[in-house]
Parts: structure tokens; sequence; C-alpha cells
């Protein structure tokens, strides 16, 4: 117990408790305030993250364990930018020693949006009117949920807005 307390002194409110030791290249982990970049800086952080695992493992070895299909993964390696989905990203970055599965960084990733919401006391109307447009409150709602599929570039825009936020 002694040594649990040991670990937990220096938690800040926006570090996530580790249990087990460190977890590897979650999306909510690569960036420490994603709020003070731009979007598409945010976007271009994930996607270098996602060429780097592209770099490791090669083409082949992430097609076979990602979703992903080998033409858009080689786009991706070559400097494109295939509109890829949040999942799709994850399963990508799931092939990185001592990550997660896909599934479960996605499922984070969305967590991490809803208590950032919680956090700086936002509702999805209130991030609607804070993107200019670009989502609509329900679409919000049903993406951050996973009823409906969200891109990668989505991800970074909800998370740079709402992390800004706080």
């Amino acid at each position: 117990m002694a040594a649990v307390i040991a670990h937990c002194l220096a938690i800040e409110a926006r570090t996530l408790l580790e249990v087990g030791g460190p977890t590897k290249r979650m999306f909510h982990e690569l960036v420490a305030h994603p709020g003070e970049l731009t979007t598409t800086e945010l976007y271009e952080r994930y996607v270098a993250e996602l060429r780097a695992v592209i770099d490791e493992h090669g083409i082949e070895t992430v097609a076979d364990g990602s979703d992903v299909d080998r033409e858009r993964l080689r786009d991706l390696a070559e400097g494109n930018e295939p509109e890829l989905t949040l999942e799709e990203s994850a399963s990508i970055l799931s092939l990185s020693d001592g990550s997660p599965d896909g599934e479960t960084i996605a499922a984070v990733a969305r967590d991490e949006l809803l208590m950032g919401m919680t956090t700086a006391v936002l509702d999805v109307e209130a991030v609607e009117s804070g993107l200019d447009g670009a989502l609509e409150a329900r679409e919000i709602q049903s993406k951050i949920e996973g009823r409906f599929p969200m891109t990668l570039r989505e991800f970074a825009l909800l998370y740079q807005h709402i992390d800004g936020a706080r």
C-alpha cells in the first residue's frame, strides 16, 4: 500500500493513474497539452505516430495486424493522408510494443473526450458552438459514444477544442 501511495504522490488533475506500469502510445497521451496546438498540428502529430508504427513494423505486418488495407497504409507511409477512422488508427497504434488492443485505445480516446467535457463543464451544444459548425451536436454525441464512426481528424478537432476549454 505504501508503494502505491508513493507512486501516486505526483499525480496531477490531468494525469491518468497507471496500474501495473505505464501504457504506451494512447492517443490522449501523445501530446501533453493538445489544447495549445491547432487542430491541424494535433492531427499531424497523430499521423506522424501512425507513420512511425508503419516504419517500425513494415506495411505488410501492419496490414496483417490492423483493420487498414495495404493500399491505404502505403498512401499513409508515402506522406498522403487517407481518411482513417479512430478505430482504424487505433488498430495501427496497437501494434506498438506494450500497447493495448485497438478497441481499447479507441474506447479510451472517446472516454477522454467525455472526461474532458466533464472537466470543462461542456455539453455537446457548447462543443458544437466552439467548432463553428464543423459538427452538429447530435453528431458529436453519437461519435463520442461510438454509435457513429469518428475519423482521426474529427477526434483531433474535438480533443483540441475540449482540452483547450479545460
